[in-house]
This record gives C-alpha cells, sequence and structure tokens, in this order.
C-alpha cells in the first residue's frame, strides 16, 4: 500500500505488521520525510512511522524559508552556510511552487551597516553559486521609498536586496512523504513508538500504538533511524538509558501574524533588533507573519509550545521602530504559531549562539539518531542517514537519487503564472487561484476537478481540498486538514471559522465520523486556535 489515503488505515497497519521493512524510520517530519523519500527512490522497503499528524511539530513551526543563514556567515560555519545556499536550487527545482524566488530586503541604517550587509550577501551568494540574474542589487533611499514606502525613512535610508526562497514548510513535508509514498514506503501518522523490537542485543524494529484505535502494531526492519526532531532523545532512550547529559538544546521560536492591511508591505523584510538578532517580516496573501524569537525551552508542551506575552510584545516592536505605521498591539495580533527546534546542545552556548548543523548518532542496539540541521538541507541529512544505513549494516545502496521532482512541481515559471492557467479561475475568489498554485502545484486542477465552489460564500477554501486532504495526504483530523493541509488557521483568517463547519461535515462524510465525533473534533479545533491567544490573559 502506497497511497495516503486516510480511508485505507485498516489496510495500512495490516501491512506494517506483516511485512519486513529494509528500514524503518520514526519520525514524520521533514528529516523524517527526507530519509523516508531517499530510501525508497533507492530501491528500498520503508516505513515510516509518525506519533501525531506529519509535520505536526516543528516541520510547521519555522520561519518558511530555504535558505542558507546568514547569521552563520558570523559563526564562521561556512560549510554550513554554502551547503543551504547551494541547496536552495535543488529544492526549487524539486518544487517550484514551494520555493519560490523572493527578495529579501536588508535595509541599513548607516554606510557601514550597508558595507557589512553588502560584504556578506556576496560571499553568501559566491558559496551558493547564485546566478547573475539572481545577483544582489543595491537600494537608494529613492528606490527602498518607491519599493517599501513604510519603511522609516530617517532610519533607514538604503538597503542591501538579495534572492531568498520562500516555501510552505508543511506543505513540503507533505510533498516528499506523498513522494516516498509513490515510490512504495508505507507511510502511517498516528502511530506512536513506545518500544523497540530486539533480537540479541539488535534493534530490528519498532513497537507502536495507534493513536486512533489503541491497537498495537509490530513494525520489523533490518535497519531503524530515530528522526523524531524534538522528540528524538525520548525515542533513543528506548534503545539505551540516558547519557551524562541532555544531546539535545531545545530553541523555541515564535511568530506572530498580523493583517496585512495592518503592514502591507510587498518584499521579505530582515528587521535588526536590539539585541543584536533579527527578525523577518514576510507577507503571505492577506497576512503578514513576523518572527522568529529564538530562546531556550525546557518546558512541558512540546508540540505546542507556549505563546507568552513576552514573545509577542518582543516581535511588535520591531513593527512600530522600524514602521511608518501606528504602533500594532496584542490585540491586532491575528494567529501565532511556536516551535522548538532541535540543536545539537554545546555547553555554555546559549541557543541564539548554537549552530543548525546536524549529527548522527548509534546506540547500543544499532538504531540510528538524526538530530540538529535546517529544513534546507533535508535532502543532504537523508543522503549522510543512508551512507550510515549502508555502514552499519553492510548493504550497499544505488546512488541518491537527486532533486526529482515532488508532487506538483512538474511546471516551470512561477506560482503566478501556474495559477493563470488553472481552470475557471474567473469564478474563483480572488486571491484563491494563486493560494491553490503554491500549495498544491500543478495538482492545483485535480484539487479544483474534486470541487472548486468554496466552502464558505466569497472563501477562498474550496470543496476540493478537503477530499483532497483525506485521500492524498492522510488527513485523519479536522485540525490537521485547517492547520496543515489547507494552511487556514494562519493565511486565511478571515474565514478559519466560518470554514469549521463545513470542513469537518465533509471529513465526517468521508471517514465515517458520528455527530459526536463531528462535535469532537469541531470543539478540539475551537480550542487549539482559542489557545493561540492565551498570551492575552
Amino acid at each position: 500500500m502506497s497511497a495516503l489515503d486516510a480511508r485505507q488505515r485498516p489496510a495500512l497497519l495490516r501491512e506494517l505488521a506483516r511485512e519486513r521493512f529494509d528500514l524503518v524510520v520514526v519520525g514524520g517530519g521533514i528529516t523524517g520525510a527526507g530519509i523516508a523519500r531517499d530510501a525508497a527512490l533507492r530501491g528500498m522497503s520503508v516505513a515510516l512511522l509518525e506519533a501525531e499528524d506529519f509535520a505536526a511539530g516543528t516541520s510547521n513551526r519555522s520561519t518558511k524559508l530555504i535558505h542558507g543563514g546568514l547569521r552563520y556567515l558570523a559563526m564562521g560555519d561556512f560549510a554550513l552556510v554554502r551547503e543551504a545556499a547551494l541547496e536552495r536550487k535543488a529544492v526549487h527545482a524539486m518544487a517550484p511552487h514551494l520555493a519560490e524566488p523572493r527578495w529579501m530586503v536588508l535595509p541599513a541604517r548607516s554606510r557601514l551597516e550597508f558595507l557589512k550587509y553588502s560584504i556578506g550577501v556576496s560571499l553568501y551568494e559566491t558559496l551558493g553559486a547564485v546566478g547573475r540574474e539572481d545577483r544582489r542589487a543595491s537600494w537608494d533611499a529613492a528606490m527602498l521609498a518607491e519599493s517599501e514606502p513604510l519603511l522609516d525613512r530617517t532610519r533607514f535610508r538604503r538597503a542591501c536586496v538579495y534572492r531568498e526562497y520562500l516555501t510552505d514548510d508543511a506543505r513540503l513535508v507533505i510533498a516528499t512523504l506523498r513522494a516516498a509514498a509513490g515510490a512504495g514506503a508505507c507511510v502511517a501518522s498516528r502511530l506512536r513508538v513506545d518500544g523497540m523490537l530486539r533480537e540479541r542485543d539488535r534493534v530490528i524494529g519498532a513497537r507502536a500504538r495507534c493513536g486512533l484505535t489503541g491497537e498495537v502494531v509490530e513494525v520489523r526492519a533490518r535497519s531503524v533511524v530515530n528522526a523524531a526532531g524534538p522528540w528524538a532523545e525520548r525515542v533513543a532512550a528506548l534503545e539505551d538509558e540516558p547519557g551524562d547529559g541532555p544531546r539535545l538544546h531545545l530553541s523555541k521560536g515564535v511568530h506572530i501574524v498580523l493583517p496585512r492591511a495592518r503592514l502591507p508591505i510587498e518584499n521579505l523584510l530582515y528587521l535588526p533588533m536590539p539585541d543584536g538578532r533579527a527578525v523577518f517580516a514576510i507577507p503571505r496573501g492577506s497576512t503578514v507573519y513576523v518572527g522568529t524569537t529564538d530562546t531556550s525551552w525546557d518546558g512541558d508542551r512540546r508540540l505546542w509550545p507556549e505563546v507568552e506575552a513576552a514573545d509577542v510584545d518582543y516581535l511588535l516592536e520591531p513593527v512600530a521602530r522600524c514602521f511608518d505605521v501606528p504602533a500594532p498591539g496584542r490585540d491586532d495580533v491575528i494567529a501565532t504559531w511556536a516551535g522548538l527546534r532541535p540543536l545539537i546542545a554545546r555547553p555554555g552556548k546559549a541557543a541564539r549562539e548554537l549552530s543548525r548543523r546536524d549529527e548522527i548518532w548509534t546506540g547500543s542496539g544499532g538504531m540510528l539518531t538524526i538530530a540538529g540541521g535546517k529544513l534546507t538541507g533535508f535532502r543532504h541529512m537523508a543522503e549522510d542517514v543512508l551512507a550510515a544505513v549502508e555502514r552499519s549494516s553492510g548493504v550497499t545502496l544505488p546512488p541518491p537519487p537527486g532533486p526529482t521532482t515532488l508532487p506538483g512541481g512538474d511546471f516551470e515559471g512561477s506560482p503566478e503564472t501556474l495559477a493563470r492557467s488553472l481552470p475557471g479561475t474567473d469564478n474563483l475568489a480572488p486571491g484563491c487561484a494563486e493560494r491553490l498554485a503554491r500549495l498544491y502545484g500543478t495538482e492545483a486542477r485535480a484539487v479544483l476537478e474534486s470541487g472548486a465552489e468554496p466552502l464558505v460564500p466569497g472563501g477562498e477554501l474550496v470543496r476540493g481540498e478537503i477530499d483532497w486532504a483525506v485521500t492524498r495526504e492522510a488527513a485523519h483530523d479536522l485540525e490537521d486538514v485547517i492547520y496543515r493541509r489547507t494552511r487556514a488557521a494562519w493565511y486565511s483568517p478571515a474565514e478559519r471559522e466560518a470554514v469549521l463547519l463545513p470542513v469537518a461535515a465533509r471529513m465526517a462524510t468521508l471517514l465515517g465520523w458520528t455527530d459526536l465525533e463531528r462535535s469532537s473534533q469541531i470543539e478540539a479545533t475551537r480550542a487549539r486556535l482559542a489557545d493561540e491567544f492565551a498570551f492575552r490573559g
């Protein structure tokens, strides 16, 4: 079974219990998805087990950039920057709708700061082999005023502008998993690994409990990889006792969402902070999101870390300081998200000082664990893990598959151009076609064929998205659809409450929910949406 059809769950669990796989991957974020794709495309039989929904954790809470990270130049981590900068092209080739080139604006407060930015970006572009057509530009005061008129002109008189790539992190995970499933991988969410299977002290698989039925499934394999992100140490502890100290340092990153009418910017903006960091302001449809924070975290809510008032105030401050707009307050925030970065711990180092480099280690039973890393580098991390699998298992695999096209990525040009080719665009709400093109790529046509009517009058979400999410993307819960498939929770705030009932009704028909289950799903999703605003007190 390879299709991600939520209705085929019983058959999927039977296949997982029946087969002996070459590889079991624990974790359905971008790292696990990349490993499953790479392994399946090389001919391995693969099972991927995710405790929650796919991309439910860190891989849904990033700043949603495919980038190299200019700040790591200051740390002297040139190899990491070069790898990530080069990888932007590969991800763009795989999924141009999910790695869209956009201009990043670095507004400078002085000639010295402008020079510093220019030197850094020049090195960044050299490391990333950026083509001439995408090379940096210099904006003087007049150009800056024309392109971003709301920037404070007394503070910023020039800017360095360069290319970065905007993504949708959860959609990138889903597309990568669908590529893995298309190559034969068995991919399952809601299967929490709670134990390891052993044979003569060697790990030969994982025991998992279904979060939907309570059924216990034993999945056997020749090799096991732990790619559980912030939970990686917990999964590793199922094999070995914890070591002398933590191997991971968890850092919390918070983003806030404002109405674009409140901050009508056109480009990606890099905003300097008083503490020496910087945050991004990024337009997306009718919204703008601002982030991220970078603070050490040691709480209890790993899946949904708290967004605190101090986090929100920190991110509102640069909006008031850097733009000629009325200072926004907490009540202007229309959505928030927080995620945990699983950084490799370094004694005495704060979260903001740690590199995003990944690390692989082997447990006593042979299970491989990978932690750290960046969204941008998921393909290279997968290649490193498969090289470690070769060494530990003694098998010889075919060469890595390279940047093969992900589902929906089989087009050239921009998502805007693709949107204009979609059928019936004149009958869609303003912005709907571009939204669908960015989420689904060329598969937006099939989504519209499943149902082009809006879920609410004049809305952006269409009925075909719900069918697609359930039958092609293994959406089991209402939250899956609202947060991680349609992205309505964060990018369509005007209609996210109104669509809950029609989405739940359609899912109930597809999945056979009772009236009680449908009501429970709506109540749980409303509670999740409300929790984003707990910072207001």
